[in-house]
């Protein structure tokens, strides 16, 4: 959403802070990021030897270079950590990746220098947002049954009390008068904890599932508090 719209001014954060530092380094020192991530290769016991290193004991440079190495290279686009917070998804065994694109990340960084980037939780990210602002909040999701929410994010999760945070926080921004779009899975908890807005439903493409006959389109809620036929359709 960010680098479609690229408004100047625009606050980007998450709670990942891999990729916040990824973010930052896109920012503010690409060419050293570009230089970096031209070392590593796409071999699988190379692969587990980057998976293992420990980010704490790195530069943010190769902190953002690890970092987007292992999301080139990983196990059908699936992003999980343990409860300490370890990267543990397998090799993707892909034929010729590129894990070093130069014109995207330059690109990315023109259109990251208008912005603020920060590591922050949701509700603070909002705080100051105010009328006329709009708002894009798009959270882990609620898993679809019991055997899918084997994923975590970050090493903190986020349950559904963090789910019913996140829906207080949308009514609050939409009574501030901000427009605010909203992603999540099409489960009975999220209908409920939305039934006052505009939600529609949409096919999205999934290939992750420990069931094969399970992947493909699935439905996804897209939660707003206007109407997006008012602006050509959702």
């Amino acid at each position: 959403m960010f680098f479609s719209l690229q408004r100047e001014g625009s606050h980007v954060s998450d709670m990942n802070g891999e990729l916040i530092n990824a973010y930052l380094m896109v920012k503010d020192r690409v060419e050293e990021l570009i230089e970096n991530l031209r070392q590593h290769r796409n071999d699988e016991e190379y692969f587990y030897r980057v998976r293992r290193w420990d980010p704490a004991l790195l530069t943010p440079i190769q902190r953002a270079s690890r970092f987007i190495f292992l999301n080139k290279t990983y196990y059908n686009g699936l992003y999980r950590v343990n409860q300490s917070g370890g990267f543990n998804v397998p090799f993707g065994r892909y034929e010729d990746p590129t894990i070093c694109d130069v014109e995207c990340l330059r690109t990315a960084s023109a259109a990251l220098g208008n912005a603020e980037v920060s590591e922050c939780d949701f509700a603070d990210a909002v705080a100051e947002a105010g009328e006329g602002d709009f708002v894009y909040l798009d959270p882990p999701y609620v898993p679809l049954s019991a055997t899918s929410s084997f994923t975590a994010y970050t090493g903190n999760g986020f349950d559904s009390d963090d789910q019913q945070r996140l829906a207080s926080v949308v009514r609050e921004l939409s009574d501030r008068g901000c427009w605010v779009l909203a992603n999540n899975s099409d489960t009975s908890l999220v209908r409920e904890l939305y039934a006052d807005f505009n939600i529609n439903v949409v096919m999205a493409s999934r290939s992750i599932n420990s069931d094969g006959n399970g992947r493909g389109a699935v439905n996804e809620l897209v939660i707003t508090n206007y109407d997006p036929d008012e602006f050509g359709g959702s």
